[in-house]
């Protein structure tokens, strides 16, 4: 637990928030940004259940202590809570067009052996328990029913470089509350703008000890870390929109889907010159991770589902722009291969519009392939790989043509 004198000593009215230590990594946050982050905190998330099982009203600061203290009764140390992602680039900047969906919460534990990542499971299973309204009997309601009613992924992660899990409990409008415990995790940030990770226990402290509500003159001292490495220079991408990462072929995917969201959102590369080698290096660890064109289709869905909850319209431009990207800058695909993936990004794309009811035009298209056998359960007779602005065509083309 950080000390009382941490948590309660104030930020002084009117100062910018200044670098914690030497590197830069390090900054306080200001009391316009700690009112959000308390927002966020005491704002109630539905976790809703499957089945008969009620939704759960739970408060993100709520969830944190009980865990916590759950955690430390059973002999399980928590170094520090923080609030990562998008949340945490939100609290920081409000207007970065980034938004937030996610809640990512981060426990810092120490997993050391398989009976301490299951130990983590029952835990939060247990508190789930606690968060059921009166009058529901729990006498007969065991982990794995609460897992099935309430989890929507378990992760866990054990390597040489990372040992970490993540519960994320299920939210049907796509605002899932994640809990990620970490022992050790060497990529902990896909791109600048969300590089960042805000440290809570201040805050928690703050509410439990102070009698006082509070203010600008009295508030807990916040600190956030970016990391990128540098925290000036994230908030100054964060807040001019600017598209900057360091050594993309360490992530997962390789940032490529992340990437081309930025880019419809209005981010730009913060080099021209330098993002086209990026974009070769993306490319490539998002083929290496996912080689398949099932993985592939997969991944592309899931992301289309998550990543664009309100912002529907969006995920056409996302599905033109990946397109782009990959047709430019893959160079680690056989031709055939290669010609697959524009083939299915197309053809998803195709999808999204049949499903916002748009009609593609057609006086553009380039060329049309016959569905491969990976994608016939899916009610489309066409690929299109190059598509113009969307215009209402009353034109019949056959289904083949010759291929250049």
């Amino acid at each position: 637990m950080p000390s009382t004198e941490s948590a309660v000593g104030a930020a002084p009215p009117g100062r910018p928030p200044h670098r914690g230590s030497d590197d830069g990594r390090f900054s306080v946050l200001t009391w316009q940004q700690v009112q959000r982050l308390d927002q966020i905190l005491e704002e109630a998330v539905p976790i809703h259940g499957r089945g008969n099982f009620p939704t759960l009203a739970v408060r993100p600061r709520r969830i944190v202590q009980v865990v916590r203290s759950r955690l430390e009764k059973k002999g399980v140390a928590v170094h520090n809570v923080r609030l990562n992602g998008s949340a945490a680039s939100h609290v920081l900047h409000q207007d970065s067009g980034l938004g937030y969906k996610d809640l990512d919460l981060i426990f810092g534990v120490s997993l050391k052996s398989e009976d301490v990542f299951q130990l983590v499971k029952d835990v939060v299973m247990d508190c789930l328990l606690d968060f059921l309204p009166e009058g529901v009997n729990k006498d007969k309601i065991t982990p794995m029913t609460l897992k099935e009613a309430y989890v929507q992924k378990l992760v866990k992660v054990c390597n040489e470089t990372d040992r970490w899990s993540l519960i994320s409990l299920s939210n049907n409008s796509g605002k899932n509350v994640e809990l990620k415990f970490v022992d050790s995790l060497r990529r902990q940030f896909e791109f600048s703008v969300d590089s960042f990770q805000i440290i809570l226990d201040s805050l928690l402290l703050f509410g439990e000890c102070s009698e006082n509500p509070m203010s600008k003159n009295f508030h807990p001292t916040v600190t956030g870390e970016s990391m990128y490495g540098d925290f000036g220079e994230a908030m100054d991408h964060l807040k001019n929109r600017i598209i900057a990462t360091r050594n993309p072929e360490e992530i997962r995917g390789g940032g490529l889907l992340k990437y081309c969201n930025l880019l419809v959102r209005g981010f730009k590369p913060k080099s021209e010159i330098d993002m086209k080698a990026l974009q070769r290096y993306m490319c490539s660890r998002f083929f290496i991770d996912f080689p398949d064109i099932g993985e592939q289709q997969r991944k592309l869905e899931s992301y289309l589902q998550s990543h664009f909850v309100g912002m529907e319209s969006k995920r056409y431009d996302c599905l033109m722009t990946l397109h782009r990207v990959v047709n430019e800058s893959t160079v680690c695909l056989m031709g055939h291969e290669r010609r697959q993936t524009l083939n299915l990004i197309a053809m998803l794309a195709v999808r999204v519009l049949a499903e916002q009811n748009i009609i593609p035009t057609v006086t553009n298209v380039t060329c049309y392939y016959q569905p491969a056998p990976y994608v016939s359960e899916i009610n489309v007779n066409y690929y299109v790989t190059h598509m113009q602005p969307l215009l209402p065509c009353s034109h019949s083309y056959p289904t083949w043509l010759p291929c250049n």
